[in-house]
């Protein structure tokens, strides 16, 4: 009996799972991995002798395995129940996911910091900074699982705050976030930091950029997005972690908005909004997108702040929840993501025309974006 079970279970995995898999309806995005699934491979003479069919055949029904998401939850489980603390990525700790942090080349970092100080030095009628943010793996390294491989982040900052030429003024919030690790500042299951987080750094970081903070207490908190799952949830697919709640912070009687102009790409004009917050994306995986919608080439933000001076950003999406702290402050504020850009900035924005220049970072994603550099084609 016992043989015949273990032949209709094997039976079941090896033949009918997958045959019903081929028949099923197939999603193109996993929402909750946040991600494009595999489509099926072009079947040709030429794919099949190279293994290409195979390969993307293999990705294909992997992506879209019946229950797929269901066996990955349970292959963590597994994982965890024997010791294991890392998945894809991701330690589980208690009560709270953390991403990796370790073996970090800092050639990248470095040119990314040769190229800001170029910037600097081409453009000295606009004050730069350079502001990078500690991720909460930095914050919170007592929490990883003990020997977790890790790179401590305070010294990474500090020595690219130490190649800056004089051009380039750093603003430091590690400190910040560092005292007020007690408070809600860092996503459990997202690797941003919460909107609280972004204000407290924000009182830091305006002081430097030559203005008093907005107080804390002229802002209405808005819980907008409850059961909040972030990109930490995506990589792990671990359930054992309390979702995220999503705040946004509005001034009671401040600046307004006046417009919000998003250009996708070069060749298009920008759309034009009447807020920041894309509140379709509460109802969405990807609540943190309420921000500014998904990130773009570049962003816009015209306030009622009169005689302001105008702030241009180099960004990663750290920068959204953020950003809405400075428009009490400043006129014109523009986002630029080199992430999006494979071309000169310069063919989107004239630097002469703003006052200020913030490059605005997580620690994690500046150790690798390589985009950064591009700002070396308009630099010479």
């Amino acid at each position: 009996m016992g043989k015949k079970i273990s032949f209709f279970v094997f039976f079941a995995f090896i033949i009918i799972l997958p045959l019903v898999t081929l028949f099923s309806h197939k999603a193109e995005f996993s929402d909750m991995e946040n991600r494009k699934l595999a489509k099926f491979p072009k079947f040709s003479l030429k794919t099949v002798m190279n293994t290409d069919f195979m390969d993307g055949f293999e990705s294909y029904l992997a992506d879209h395995f019946i229950g797929r998401l269901g066996w990955i939850e349970l292959k963590s489980d597994i994982e965890l129940a024997t010791g294991k603390k890392e998945l894809n990525g991701v330690f589980v700790s208690d009560g709270m996911l953390l991403e990796r942090f370790s073996d970090i080349d800092t050639t990248i970092a470095e040119r990314s910091i040769s190229s800001i100080n170029k910037f600097a030095e081409s453009y000295p009628e606009t004050e730069t900074f350079l502001m990078l943010v500690p991720t909460a793996t930095a914050i919170y390294a007592d929490m990883l699982p003990a020997n977790a491989p890790y790179t401590d982040q305070k010294t990474f900052i500090s020595s690219l705050y130490s190649r800056l030429n004089e051009s380039v003024k750093e603003i430091d919030v590690y400190k910040t976030m560092q005292s007020n690790r007690d408070r809600y500042i860092y996503y459990r299951t997202d690797h941003h930091w919460t909107t609280l987080g972004a204000y407290y750094a924000y009182g830091t970081a305006i002081r430097r950029l030559g203005y008093l903070p907005i107080d804390y207490s002229r802002y209405n908190v808005e819980h907008a997005g409850p059961d909040f799952l972030g990109t930490l949830y995506s990589k792990s697919l671990y359930n054992g972690v309390m979702p995220d709640v999503l705040d946004i912070y509005t001034c009671a009687d401040g600046a307004n908005v006046l417009s919000v102009e998003i250009t996708s790409s070069i060749d298009s004009e920008p759309e034009v909004y009447d807020s920041m917050y894309f509140r379709d994306y509460l109802d969405k995986k990807d609540k943190y997108s309420v921000f500014f919608g998904k990130n773009q080439p570049l962003v816009t933000v015209k306030t009622d702040v009169t005689d302001g001076k105008k702030l241009l950003v180099f960004k990663d999406s750290y920068a959204h929840c953020f950003l809405p702290f400075l428009v009490q402050h400043y006129s014109e504020i523009t986002m630029v993501d080199m992430r999006y850009i494979n071309f000169g900035f310069s063919s989107l924005v004239d630097v002469n025309d703003y006052d200020q220049a913030l490059f605005l970072y997580n620690a994690s994603n500046f150790a690798t974006d390589e985009n950064i550099k591009k700002l070396d084609y308009d630099l010479g």
